[in-house]
């Protein structure tokens, strides 16, 4: 993949994020105050939120920053979403400043287990993209199991629809 495609792809992943949000947003209105409904939006929104925190845990990484926030944080639909538009810029703001060749350069990292590891940028990049469009698949499941609308959040929908170019 080149810069571009990987631009795409991050602006396919906000949009696919606050789609789920959006989602989550209207459940959450009208869930009409059943267990079953509450615990699914809360699991969602935990899920959700351990999609960005995950975004911001790689972004540090790749730049050798500390992590600064848990993996699996607690946060609202309204935090998330507020979150959701800072992430989306912040890997904007990377890969736009990117070093030609910067793709290959090598990343090391210390997992959430202490565990040292090398990895390259681009695959670090495809894992964020493959690890939120897999959560965000938990979170239509749940969704509809609760009977629930998920949101649609395919990337050929994405396209189809203009959001993406």
């Amino acid at each position: 993949m080149n810069m571009d495609d990987f631009l795409r792809m991050f602006a396919y992943d906000h949009w696919a994020n606050r789609a789920c949000l959006s989602a989550m947003q209207t459940c959450d209105s009208v869930s009409n105050g059943t267990l079953a409904g509450e615990t699914a939006v809360r699991d969602c929104v935990g899920r959700i939120a351990h999609i960005l925190s995950a975004e911001k845990l790689w972004l540090e990484r790749i730049r050798q920053q500390p992590q600064s926030m848990p993996v699996w944080p607690s946060s609202t639909v309204a935090e998330c979403f507020e979150w959701a538009g800072r992430m989306v810029a912040a890997w904007r703001s990377y890969l736009t400043s990117l070093a030609p060749g910067g793709l290959d350069e090598k990343v090391e990292y210390r997992n959430s287990k202490g565990e040292a590891f090398s990895s390259r940028v681009e695959d670090v990049l495809i894992h964020v993209l493959m690890h939120s469009a897999y959560h965000r698949g938990q979170i239509a499941i749940q969704m509809r199991a609760a009977g629930m609308n998920p949101a649609y959040t395919d990337f050929i929908h994405a396209v189809r629809q203009g959001f993406l170019e």
